[in-house]
Order: structure tokens, then sequence, then C-alpha cells
């Protein structure tokens, strides 16, 4: 019940900011607007505020603003339930209207969920503070090559003391302290272990592989756990922590999550600790396949998170803003860099997830509290931002080509000539749906099948 509710919550919300960003524009620039729509399809309820009809729709996916002089867009119609708008003043229509007053409508809807997100992680920095990992306890990564396999010589659990010269009392400054160390060898020093000099190569990929090596030591402790999957089938709770699997001990996460996932479908005894007592529990792993590189492999699941290992301190508010600046523009780029992974072919289609998806994400983090839940809201809303920029007609980056063509070329398109394109841009998106859908249904009915 929780995933349905925070689903309906989460695409409600930002669809609703989305679409009134490019209401309110519309409004700013006196272009007629008949018509607010949450979903798409034939009318169920609805009000008259104005000249404008706020409706909801039949199809919970989407939403849109019919503005006069758009009536050219037929994909968009169709879906719209193809119902007319009465005439209005023809100079309040949208291609009455100068190119920058249609690009500012056009982009509105973007800016508002760019503007959601930021204000988003602006509260969670003003409310929260700054997330750091305070604990200095590594778990190496010792399988990689490289410059990166010096790190294998400090010991799994071992407390780095200093890098160099400098004290360290968090994981976070130790990444610091190594980004910014000049070139050649460094001391890390560890409370438990030897002393272990790493040689750093210059600022690059090599030392960022050694950075990203040196992971810290997550307990192995079970967070927030997924309905209806394994680990929650197996009587798992949040808080149980992992004292060994199969007989062997278990002293990070990262050593379950490797047992899990090289398991699929093959039962564990799990000993775990609750509340001071031991039990033992049997968990079985569903099958799912996963493409990486373009080669496919079957891992287990169990559908549990860890326990974050974080912690929180106070900024000023000038960090805060920057905090949340910054925040922002770490989803724009992660996004950004998995549509080049897609496009690249480094990251398989097979990977995109749909509604399922989404619902899966809205559920768990919800069920983390409301900073989980917030923190997602505003990810998803870059999610939402940064995919109608897409250039594919139809989408908000579509209407930005077209009148972008017609700033080149002095004239618009025709209207026969959008119509078709957006035909085609109506295929693309329906294809893209379906495929990511498809994706949700396919890991779905494996789940269901390996249970």
């Amino acid at each position: 019940m929780l995933t349905i509710l925070a689903t309906l919550v989460a695409l409600s919300l930002l669809i609703l900011i989305h679409e009134f960003g490019h209401f309110f524009a519309a409004k700013s620039v006196d272009i007629a607007a008949p018509r607010f729509s949450l979903g798409l399809g034939p009318r169920v309820a609805g009000f008259q505020w104005g000249e404008t009809e706020f409706v909801i729709s039949a199809i919970p996916l989407g939403g849109y603003v019919k503005m006069a002089g758009m009536e050219d867009d037929e994909a968009a119609a169709a879906l719209e339930g193809g119902e007319k708008i009465e005439e209005v003043d023809p100079s309040r229509t949208f291609d009455a209207k100068p190119l920058w007053a249609r690009a500012w409508v056009i982009s509105a809807g973007v800016i508002m969920n760019l503007l959601f997100a930021l204000l988003a992680n602006l509260i969670l920095a003003f409310a929260q503070g700054e997330q750091y990992v305070a604990t200095t306890q590594l778990a190496p990564m010792t399988t990689l090559g490289g410059s990166a396999a010096q790190v294998a010589a400090i010991p799994t659990g071992a407390a780095v003391t200093s890098v160099g010269s400098q004290q360290v009392d968090s994981w976070d400054r130790m990444q610091e302290l190594l980004s910014e160390a000049p070139a050649g060898p460094v001391q890390i020093g560890l409370r438990g272990a030897q002393p272990v000099t790493l040689n750093l190569p210059e600022k690059g990929a090599s030392r960022d592989s050694i950075r990203a090596a040196l992971r810290f030591l997550s307990k192995p402790v079970f967070g927030a756990v997924q309905p209806d999957m394994p680990a929650a089938k197996a009587g798992i709770q949040g808080d149980d922590s992992i004292i060994s699997i199969g007989g062997r001990p278990i002293r990070a996460w990262h050593e379950a999550v490797e047992i899990f996932r090289g398991s699929p479908g093959k039962p564990l005894a799990l000993e775990l600790e609750r509340a001071g007592q031991r039990r033992t529990v049997t968990l079985t792993p569903a099958t799912e396949k996963e493409t990486v590189n373009g080669a496919e492999r079957t891992v287990g699941k169990i559908g549990a998170l860890e326990k974050p290992t974080i912690d929180y301190r106070r900024l000023s508010f000038g960090d805060a803003v920057a905090a949340g600046f910054e925040g922002t523009w770490r989803m724009i780029t992660i996004l950004l860099d998995t549509l080049r992974d897609l496009v690249t072919g480094a990251l398989s289609p097979r990977n995109l997830g749909g509604l399922l998806s989404i619902g899966e994400a809205s559920g768990q983090s919800a069920a983390q509290g409301p900073a989980s839940f917030l923190f997602f809201l505003a990810f998803l809303s870059v999610n939402l931002a940064v995919l109608n920029l897409l250039p594919i007609p139809i989408l908000d980056g579509g209407h930005l080509m077209f009148l972008l063509v017609e700033a080149v070329r002095g004239r618009p398109l025709s209207i026969e000539a959008r119509i078709r394109l957006s035909h085609v841009g109506l295929i693309i998106v329906v294809g893209l749906m379906l495929w990511a859908n498809g994706n949700d249904v396919v890991r779905y009915l494996g789940r269901l099948l390996n249970r």
C-alpha cells in the first residue's frame, strides 16, 4: 500500500509541477490555455476556473496544458481525447507570439522541475546538513589491477589515522587528502595494522581508481527490506545484523552482497543478530539477468538494502546553499552520464526501467523516511526535466527543436511537417515506454518464477 501511495504522490506531484510551469509561462505572455489536465485521454473529473478547465483524465501517465494555437500537434491531441477548443482571439494563440515567448513557454516545465529539485536539495542541506562517512575503517577492493592493486596491502577493518602528516577523522577527509596530495609516495597510518605506503600517480583516472578502491567498511546490517522479496519472506527485518552466511563469518556488507549475487536460486543459511539475540534463517536469492558492457549474466537479488553508514554535520547558510546547488548538479550529471552510456553501449537498454521500477524505488525511499523520499523526488524531477529535453517531437525538446529550425530558416515548419514529425516522435516515445515497462515485467516474472 505504501508503494502504491508513494508512486501516485511522486508522479502526480512532479507532473503537476512540470505542467504548471507551462501554464504560468503561457499566462505570463498572454497565451490562452483552455485546458489543464493531469493524465491523458478522456476527461474523468474537473472544474472550470476562468477560461481554463482543470481536469483529471483517464490515463494516469503524464499530463498536458492545451494552449490555443497548438492544435497542429495531432499526435498529442489523440492522446488528449481529440477534443476541440473554443475559438480565441488570434493574438492570444501560441503561434502568434514571438519566438522568445514560445521558447519560454516550452522551457518552463523543465525549468520548474529543476527548480523543484534545487529547492528539495536546499531543504535537505539546511535541515540535515552535509552527508559524510564518519568511519575511517576500510574494506579495500582487492580484485582490481593497475595502480589500484596496491590498496590490497590494507587489511579489511583497519582504520585510517593519517594520510601523510595530516590526521584523519572521517572517510571523506581521507578521500580529500588523497585527492589533494602531490604525486608520489604517501604513507597511510592505520590503527591495528602497520602503515602502508601508496604510490600516487598524477591526478586523473589512475588516482581516482585508487581512491575508489579504498572503500569504507559498511557494517553487515540490513536497512530497508522490500516486501514480497526473498529477504522479507525469510523474516529479515531492518537493523538485523549478519553474523555469518553458510558458516562464513561476514565482516562487511559488500561481502554479503557478493555472496547473494553469486548464489541465484541457491538456499543460504544466514546467522543473524536481532536485539542481542541470534537466530538462523534460510534465504534463497531470486534469479535476475543483468547486462553489462554487452555481456549478460545471472545474479541473485534479495530485495534489501544496507543500513546507511552516513552521518550529517550542520552547515552554515552559505555552505548549505552551495551544497544544494552541488547536489542538484550532481543529479544532472549522473543522468547525463547514464544517457551517454546508453548511446555508446556501455550500458545495456535492458537496464532501463519503467513504472514498476519507479514504484519500487518510490516505496523503498518512502519506507526510509521523509528525507529519503524528498531526495528521491528531487532525483526523479531531474529525470523528468532532462528526458523532456531530448530532441524528440512531442517532447519539450522536440518543440524547442522546431523553434530552432524556425530561427535558422526564418519561418516555421509547415503544419503538415510538424504533424508528421510528431507522429514519429509519438512512435519513439511509446516504443521507449513499452521497452522500459517490458523490462520491468520480465524482471518481475523472473523473480516470481525463481521464488
